[in-house]
């Protein structure tokens, strides 16, 4: 072996991909974000031995809920686009599942939950937390509802800061992070009414709002016709938002949209992120796709001299 390829051996060994995210410490910033794999323990076991940081399981709500007909997810080019329908076994059964993650894996679990009213989410909340996950994700960004108009949580303060307070006042010494929609005018309204109202963290963002039309069937490709977008379309407006809110708030944020490579990683987290979610990467890249961005990223480190991650983050506001 030649003593420039030990060189840039001990080098990578050096660098460091730990993060401290809201007092937890993960092994390196990559997340699986929820509603990917996120479905049983087995499946989460497997993201785990492939380099994941932590995983997220998919969102929980008041009720078993069976989801939308297929198709319900569409490869269009640029992304993915979905609308699976929030199918979930219900609050207690859920509860039951996460705690068997917590037992059989060695990293921190993200729970995820979400309701149609505050005070529903307060209820589901309460079950989730009767397992003490590390962190628990307010799913303010999907179809939550609290009036006639089918608005989300996450595209009104006021309902966001009802939200998460309801949820703070419970949540003992579990994490509350709240995720937040790119389909807000202002989403650094939201991000400072969520950490107003207690939020220790934020997960920017959930999916891009969508319509793919089949133009030879005539008709849009999903049953449910409108759809969450993922994947590289999606990444700049996702960026932005990171970028935005880290100059706006003090709490740690989750950075997720498009995260294939491992200089899509070190972009969030130059724009301020303290971790990052993964999760239509493994459809492009495999569920390994955790161990080769974590590669990257240490290939990208060493070339540009950082040894640790918290060097990165937010640079791109210095300069």
């Amino acid at each position: 072996m030649s003593s420039k390829v030990l060189l840039s051996i001990i080098c990578k060994l050096m660098i460091d991909l730990s993060v401290n995210l809201a007092g937890i410490k993960l092994h390196n910033p990559l997340i699986l974000a929820s509603g990917i794999m996120g479905v049983s323990t087995a499946s989460m076991k497997f993201v785990e031995e492939n380099g994941a940081g932590a995983v997220t399981m998919k969102s929980i709500g008041p009720t078993e809920r069976v989801g939308h007909k297929n198709p319900t997810v569409y490869s269009w080019g640029e992304g993915l686009h979905n609308a699976v329908g929030l199918s979930n076994p219900g609050a207690e059964e859920g509860r039951d599942h996460l705690k068997e993650m917590m037992e059989t894996l060695s990293f921190p679990v993200i729970a995820s939950c979400f309701a149609d009213t505050v005070d529903n989410i307060a209820k589901v909340a309460q079950t989730m937390l009767e397992a003490k996950p590390a962190i628990l994700e307010l799913n303010l960004s999907c179809p939550n509802t609290e009036d006639d108009f089918g608005r989300m949580f996450a595209l009104d303060t006021k309902a966001t800061e009802r939200a998460v307070s309801s949820v703070k006042k419970i949540a003992g010494k579990t994490k509350i992070f709240a995720k937040l929609s790119p389909d807000t005018a202002d989403i650094v309204e939201i991000g400072k009414a969520a950490e107003a109202a207690g939020a220790d963290g934020l997960t920017a963002v959930n999916t891009l709002s969508g319509l793919v039309i089949d133009i030879h069937l005539k008709r849009p490709v999903l049953t449910n016709k409108f759809g969450g977008l993922s994947g590289p379309a999606i990444k700049p407006v996702a960026v932005r938002a990171v970028f935005n809110l880290f100059k706006a708030v003090k709490i740690p944020i989750i950075g997720t949209g498009g995260i294939n490579t491992g200089e899509d990683a070190v972009e969030f987290i130059m724009a301020g992120a303290s971790a990052v979610g993964v999760g239509s990467a493994i459809y492009y890249r495999g569920v390994d796709v955790f161990k080769k961005i974590n590669q990257e990223m240490k290939e990208f480190m060493q070339q540009e001299g950082f040894k640790t991650v918290e060097e990165m983050r937010g640079v791109a506001h210095k300069n």
